[in-house]
């Protein structure tokens, strides 16, 4: 056990501390009043030098076999794996009676995270999934128009998280095996997804256009899903790392106004690049160069609208309510019967784009 953790402190052990773990839990973990980064697991020597050098106190473990040894002592696991291990995972922790966080995508399919949320309930073990861009600041702000009424009735949501990678990486996230759970549809997918059932609710229709764009690629690279909400509203969203021109993070059309914002939340670059939340920092605070734009009848580009002050982006309030959540009983931030919801979308996308035709849900 970390034994310079205050005696109160919630103890939660790490799985994984590749891009997930290293850029996004470990540090949100550690800045959360409350929770302490008890164990790390990877078998990466490296890595095990990283997380000695930026976590001193913490302990490492080369396997996941070694951290279940240690549950007794811990409060929350975390899982930052690779995809295709989230489910044995979750299984694991639930049915050891563990706490657990699962990086998006929870699983595969809509029928194994419904597994497994059925399973933290006959256990009644917590289980949450990491949805951070809930609490990007765009999103953050979006919400606050909707909630004021500004826009009229919503007619159609824009959504983009496009990239200007045409350049392979590497590694699984890239692979078209179907047991990796790779491509853009399920990563990047999992979170503009996510975000319209969050603001519009349930998906009647689902229509996708997937393709593998780069020389040497096997998984989706460049996607477009359509949804019709039974709300009435329109969902158009992008994900791709083969855009050369980027659109607009979002560009959500109603009756009386339209919204529009360029650019990308900046906390994952502060995180990136070291920056931690608390302290003198203001924490996801945007210039005002890069605010949003609130207007009808012009483009944004050439005058029209009004800025609009973005939100504090908030991903620290995701750990705060887990902790939340296993302290006092406080809401789950993001459930596993969300997750499945999200994943139904994201498997009739793949049909659609497969079979060329809408899917009804």
């Amino acid at each position: 056990m970390n034994d310079t953790a205050p005696a109160t402190a919630l103890r939660v052990g790490l799985i994984g501390y590749g891009l997930a773990g290293s850029v996004f839990h470990a540090p949100l973990v550690t800045a959360t009043e409350g929770l302490v980064l008890d164990t790390v697991v990877t078998s990466d020597p490296d890595r095990q030098g990283q997380v000695r050098e930026a976590y001193p106190d913490a302990r490492i473990a080369g396997s996941a076999a070694e951290l279940w040894e240690r549950t007794p002592a811990l409060d929350l696991v975390v899982i930052a794996s690779p995809n295709k291990t989230h489910v044995p995972l979750a299984t694991a922790a639930l049915t050891a009676g563990v706490p657990v966080v699962v990086d998006k995508p929870l699983a595969a399919t809509a029928a194994e995270a419904r597994e497994l949320a059925d399973l933290a309930d006959r256990t009644g073990t917590f289980l949450s999934v990491f949805q951070n861009r809930r609490w990007d600041n765009d999103f953050l702000t979006l919400r606050r128009l909707l909630a004021d009424g500004e826009l009229g009735e919503i007619q159609r949501f824009e959504s983009r998280f496009e990239r200007w990678r045409p350049q392979l990486k590497g590694g699984w996230r890239e692979s078209g095996a179907p047991e990796e759970i790779g491509g853009l549809l399920y990563d990047l997918g999992s979170h503009v997804v996510d975000q319209a059932l969050v603001l519009f609710g349930p998906a009647l229709r689902v229509y996708a256009e997937t393709d593998v764009r780069r020389p040497g690629a096997e998984a989706d690279d460049d996607t477009f899903i359509a949804l019709t909400h039974a709300s009435g509203v329109r969902s158009h969203l992008y994900v791709s790392a083969t855009t050369a021109q980027l659109g607009p993070r979002l560009r959500v059309l109603g009756s009386r106004a339209g919204y529009v914002k360029y650019g990308l939340d900046p906390q994952e670059a502060a995180l990136r690049e070291g920056l931690r939340p608390g302290g003198d920092v203001l924490w996801g605070e945007e210039p005002p160069h890069l605010w949003g734009r609130l207007g009808s009848g012009e483009s944004p580009l050439t005058g029209g609208g009004a800025p609009v002050p973005t939100e504090h982006g908030d991903y620290p309030a995701y750990y705060a309510a887990v902790a939340a959540a296993l302290r006092e009983g406080g809401p789950n931030p993001v459930t596993a019967h969300e997750a499945a919801q999200c994943l139904a979308v994201l498997e009739a996308a793949r049909t659609s784009s497969r079979d060329g035709v809408a899917v009804e849900l």
